[in-house]
C-alpha cells in the first residue's frame, strides 16, 4: 500500500513540486465557472458590487448600522463593509465548496499518480481570484472617495496569509471528510451562514461588551477582520501580538488539515 507523508514539510514541498499542475487547473477552474456566459469574468466584477450595494442598503439605510465613531458616512460603510466581505468570502467559499471536490473530481482517485492533495489548493486559488478582483474594486472605490490608500496597506499580505493557511487545512479536513460523510455539505453551509452574522462583517468587534468581545476573538475570523480594516482602511499598523499568533495557529491548522488528509486518502478509492 502507498504510504503518504504527513511531514510538515511535505506540505510545503508538495505544493512546490506540483506547482505547474496547479497553476494549470486553476486556470481551468476559472474559465470552467464563465464558460458560456455573455459577459464571461464580469461576473466577478459585478456580483461583489452588487452584494455590497445590498448589504450597504439595508444595514446603513434600514437597520441604521454605525460604525464605532457613529458616522453617517455612506462611502466609510460602504468600504469597511466590503474588507470585512473580502476576507470572509474568502473562507466560506472555499469551506463551502470543499466538500464535493474529491466527489466531483472521482476520476482523479484511481489515478495513484495524481496528488490528490493539491485539490483543495486549486480550490482556494480560484477563490483568491475572485478576492483579487474584489479588493481592485476596493481600491478603485477608496481611490475615489478618499484619494490615495494609506500605506499601510502594504501590510495586507501579512494579515490575509494566516487566513489562507487556516482555510487551506479546514478545506483538507472537510474535503476527506466529505468523502465519507456526505452530509457534511449541509451542515457548513449552515454553519458558514450563521458565522457570517457571528463575525464582525456588518459591525465593528469594539461596539460588543466586553464579555462577548471575549467570545467573538475565539472566531478565527476576527481578528483577520479586525487587522484588515486597521491596514486597508484606518491606517493602522497591525498588532505583531496577535499577528504572530495567528500565524503559529495557522500554520498549525494547515498542517493538522494536511496530515488528516493524507491518513484518510486512502480510503477514498473504497468508499467512492
Amino acid at each position: 500500500m502507498q504510504h503518504f507523508s504527513i511531514n510538515p514539510l511535505e506540505m510545503i514541498s508538495s505544493i512546490w513540486r506540483n506547482r505547474y499542475l496547479i497553476k494549470a487547473t486553476t486556470k481551468r477552474e476559472i474559465q470552467s465557472r464563465y464558460k458560456g456566459s455573455t459577459i464571461g469574468i464580469f461576473w466577478s466584477i459585478l456580483t461583489p458590487l452588487f452584494m455590497l450595494t445590498v448589504y450597504t442598503f439595508v444595514f446603513s439605510e434600514v437597520f441604521k448600522a454605525r460604525w464605532h465613531g457613529g458616522t453617517s458616512s455612506k462611502g466609510e460603510f460602504a468600504l469597511l463593509l466590503f474588507a470585512g466581505l473580502i476576507v470572509f468570502n474568502i473562507f466560506s467559499e472555499c469551506l463551502n465548496k470543499s466538500p464535493m471536490i474529491i466527489m466531483n473530481n472521482v476520476n482523479y482517485v484511481k489515478k495513484v499518480v495524481y496528488p490528490l492533495e493539491i485539490l483543495p489548493v486549486v480550490n482556494i486559488l480560484s477563490t483568491l481570484f475572485n478576492a483579487l478582483v474584489s479588493m481592485i474594486v476596493w481600491f478603485m472605490a477608496y481611490l475615489l472617495f478618499y484619494g490615495m490608500p494609506h500605506l499601510t496597506v502594504l501590510y495586507y499580505p501579512l494579515v490575509i496569509i494566516p487566513l489562507i493557511m487556516i482555510t487551506l487545512g479546514l478545506s483538507w479536513f472537510i474535503t476527506s471528510l466529505g468523502v465519507y460523510l456526505r452530509d457534511v455539505g449541509q451542515f457548513i453551509g449552515l454553519f458558514t451562514t450563521a458565522l457570517m452574522f457571528m463575525s464582525p462583517v456588518f459591525y465593528s468587534a469594539d461596539i460588543l461588551p466586553d464579555n462577548f468581545k471575549a467570545m467573538m476573538y475565539l472566531n478565527p475570523l476576527t481578528a483577520v477582520i479586525e487587522q484588515a480594516r486597521n491596514v486597508l482602511y484606518w491606517g493602522l499598523t497591525p498588532d505583531v501580538r496577535v499577528l504572530v499568533t495567528y500565524w503559529i495557529v495557522a500554520f498549525i491548522v494547515a498542517w493538522l488539515g494536511f496530515a488528516w488528509f493524507q491518513k484518510t486518502r486512502k480510503g477514498f478509492a473504497d468508499v467512492l
